[in-house]
């Protein structure tokens, strides 16, 4: 188990790979904020953990497993958010932000629980499958189509 600023690093690490096809040192302190130091650091720790492949000054490669963590990191973000903006109609940059917070500290069960139940309320599609983040099952029926 990872710290969760080790999460939102693997989080950001995906989602630069998928907007860029690449992942920089630069790149990731930017969009976090923080320092070249600090990123650093946290590679060298996420390496430690077999999530990313990274030599210093080198190329930086999410393993098979740093990116199923980083897309259950996204989908608790996005089960959370559609909890907020649709069941409880917050606005959509407060439901954004509060659904940031909220998933950082919120465990693997209280989110296959909340997944099921906006399901269920979004009449979203049968859970008969058993939902459960780790195993992303239902991952299609997540998003709502517009009618």
């Amino acid at each position: 188990m990872i710290s969760k600023s080790l999460e939102e690093y693997i989080k950001t690490m995906y989602i630069l790979k998928k907007q860029n096809g690449n992942v920089r040192v630069t790149d990731i302190a930017n969009k976090m904020n923080c320092t070249k130091p600090s990123v650093n650091k946290a590679l060298h720790s996420l390496k430690d953990n077999n999530l990313v492949n990274y030599e210093s000054y080198g190329t930086i490669e999410l393993t098979g497993s740093g990116e199923e963590l980083a897309k259950k990191i996204i989908e608790a973000y996005d089960i959370v958010y559609l909890f907020l903006k649709d069941v409880l109609n917050l606005e959509e940059t407060k439901a954004e932000v509060e659904a940031e917070n909220i998933k950082s500290v919120i465990s693997d069960d209280t989110i296959n629980k909340l997944a099921k139940y906006v399901h269920k309320v979004l009449d979203l599609n049968n859970l008969d499958c058993d939902y459960d983040v780790n195993r992303e099952k239902c991952r299609s029926c997540l998003r709502r189509k517009k009618v």
